[in-house]
């Protein structure tokens, strides 16, 4: 009988385990983009606070923290909060889709997915559907890293960011910033 209940035990813990969602690893994830300027200087942005997770429904949804821009020089990144993303208005972008999570449970170690993933990203007010490949790969058990398989562009302009392109432009006194914005992202996701 001490048997059948060990078992029963056991057997709730792991299909729970199984059904436990994956949590955003913000210091180990990275969402990056290439600013151009003078329509040649490229420079790398990161942001600093990302929160997300993956439900057992499948459902994905990443925040990224607008406050949290880092352009490595400090008055360019106050000029990024409240000129460009505005952030006392809109203080956070939302990226979210939908996967397959029983998929992602029954991945191997060092197993690699990909797929075109049609995601709905959030910003400034507006949200507009992107399509992009991604690779998912099982890292441990309890760890998956999603990356973006190749840059994707973002456009200032469908997102109602045309006007804060141009007022950083006319306050760093440049010719030219480009209104196109390669982004990337490598996220990790620990199961809980």
């Amino acid at each position: 009988m001490f048997k059948k209940y060990v078992f029963i035990l056991v057997t709730l813990f792991l299909s729970s385990n199984a059904l436990a969602q994956w949590e955003l690893v913000n210091d180990e994830s990275t969402v990056n983009y290439v600013s151009i300027k003078k329509s040649k200087v490229g420079e790398v942005n990161s942001f600093k606070k990302l929160n997300g997770s993956i439900e057992r429904n499948g459902k994905v949804s990443v925040d990224i923290d607008l406050a949290s821009v880092e352009t490595n020089i400090p008055i360019r990144n106050d000029r990024m909060k409240s000129i460009f993303f505005e952030i006392a208005s809109f203080p956070k972008a939302n990226i979210s889709t939908t996967l397959d999570f029983k998929s992602l449970d029954n991945m191997s170690v060092g197993e690699t997915y990909k797929d075109s993933v049609i995601f709905n990203l959030s910003l400034h007010g507006v949200a507009k559907e992107i399509t992009t490949n991604v690779r998912i790969v099982k890292l441990e058990k309890n760890r998956i890293l999603a990356v973006a398989m190749s840059p994707i562009v973002v456009s200032a302009d469908q997102y109602n960011l045309s006007e804060g392109v141009e007022k950083l432009r006319e306050v760093a006194n440049l010719p030219s910033i480009s209104t196109a914005v390669p982004v990337t992202f490598s996220l990790i996701f620990k199961q809980q």
